[in-house]
C-alpha cells in the first residue's frame, strides 16, 4: 500500500520541500519502492510507493504533457488499459504504462 503526504499553506506562504521529503519519510513503510515530492509555492505534496504496476517508469508525481496538472494516487484503476487505448485513438500520448498515468 502506498501513502501520501502534503500541506496547504494559506496566505501563500511557501512549502518548504524539505518538509513533504520528511513527511513522507514517516511514511516510508507504506512504500519502500520509491518516493517523489513537489513542492510549489503554497502547495506541497508526496508519495512514497509500493511498485505493483510498471515498476520501472510509474514514478510519481506525474505531469501532465502541458505541465497545468500534476497527481499523485494510491489506487488502482482496472481497466486502465482498455482506457489508455481509447485515450491514444484520441491523440493522447502516454510516458509510462502507469494506471497513474491514465488517470492525469
Amino acid at each position: 500500500m502506498c501513502g501520501i503526504a502534503g500541506w496547504y499553506r494559506r496566505q501563500g506562504r511557501p512549502v518548504d520541500p524539505a518538509t513533504i521529503t520528511a513527511q513522507c519519510d514517516t511514511i516510508v513503510h507504506r512504500g519502500p519502492d520509491d518516493s517523489g515530492v513537489l513542492a510549489e509555492g503554497d502547495f506541497g505534496f508526496g508519495m512514497r510507493r509500493l511498485s505493483i504496476i510498471d515498476l520501472a517508469g510509474g514514478h510519481q508525481p506525474i505531469e501532465s504533457p502541458d505541465g497545468r496538472h500534476v497527481i499523485v494516487f494510491n489506487g488502482e484503476i482496472y481497466n486502465h488499459p482498455e482506457l489508455r487505448r481509447e485515450l491514444a485513438a484520441r491523440g493522447a500520448v502516454f510516458h509510462t504504462h502507469s494506471d497513474t498515468e491514465t488517470l492525469l
